[in-house]
């Protein structure tokens, strides 16, 4: 509905907000719900979880794995520096004549071979986190993720429930910023300009008095109804306001 008042325009608009429905996109039994309807959450918090036991103790396993061997190289560095040192005192005592030059070759290979060894437990440990990594991408699969800060409005499903790809799960809302969409006869095309700040009341309020602030223009006129769709942004507090209020924006009228 628009009614006039001198030069103003009183345009008639819905209050609404970011929300979706959230679904999982694995075939799992849903786990434990970590936040109840009506909790807050913020990105990317976890809202439910359904890892599989096998996952869990796989990735656990993956993990000692990756620890046993981080240990094992750790081990064949101390032993390279003792074969390095061992090395070290064979050519003094080549030098002096002590020993014979086959034992000073048996000590340089044996630490050029203690060097292979390591790069050969090295490659093992990055094998190993690889498949730790791995593991832990697909247990990432089996958890939902808030897209952004908001609540819990509604959940569709209860713990221990088998769903699939594309069952809805949540509805997730954000508690703000709150926005407007609403459209003006295309004369005003031209006579508004983004960042251009609006008075708006709610006949659901009306002791507040708010202001709302021009996001979006449309680029194009709607052809069947002659009018530009406009996105405002609620700026500062929003009060008493809630998604699914109408309020009223005012505009200069173009005469």
């Amino acid at each position: 509905m628009v009614l006039f008042e001198d030069l103003v325009l009183v345009w008639m608009v819905k209050v609404s907000r970011m929300e979706t429905k959230k679904k999982f996109m694995l075939s799992a039994l849903l786990g434990t719900f970590l936040l109840a309807a009506g909790c807050g959450e913020k990105k990317p918090e976890t809202v439910a979880a359904a890892p599989p036991p096998q996952l869990s103790a796989n990735l656990e396993a993956a993990r000692a794995k990756t620890r046993s061997i981080a240990a094992d190289l750790k081990n064949w560095e101390a032993e390279a520096r003792v074969l390095e040192a061992d090395y070290g005192r064979a050519k003094k005592l080549r030098d002096l004549g002590l020993i014979a030059e086959e034992q000073l070759e048996h000590a340089k290979y044996k630490a050029e071979s203690d060097q292979w060894d390591i790069l050969k437990v090295k490659e093992l440990l990055n094998n190993s986190k690889e498949e730790e990594r791995s593991l832990e991408l697909e247990l990432e699969k089996t958890r939902i993720a808030a897209p952004f800060d908001g609540l819990v409005a509604r959940r569709y499903v209860r713990a221990g429930q088998a769903v699939a790809k594309g069952d809805r799960l949540f509805w997730v809302t954000a508690e703000g910023p709150l926005r407007m969409r609403f459209t003006l006869p295309e004369k005003f095309v031209g006579h508004l300009k983004k960042g251009q700040e609006l008075p708006l009341t709610s006949p659901d309020v009306p002791q507040e008095k708010h202001t709302a602030k021009i996001m979006e223009i449309s680029p194009v006129v709607d052809p069947s109804s002659g009018t530009i769709e406009i996105l405002g942004e609620l700026i500062g507090p929003a009060g008493n306001l809630r998604p699914g209020m109408t309020a009223s924006v005012r505009v200069e009228n173009v005469r």
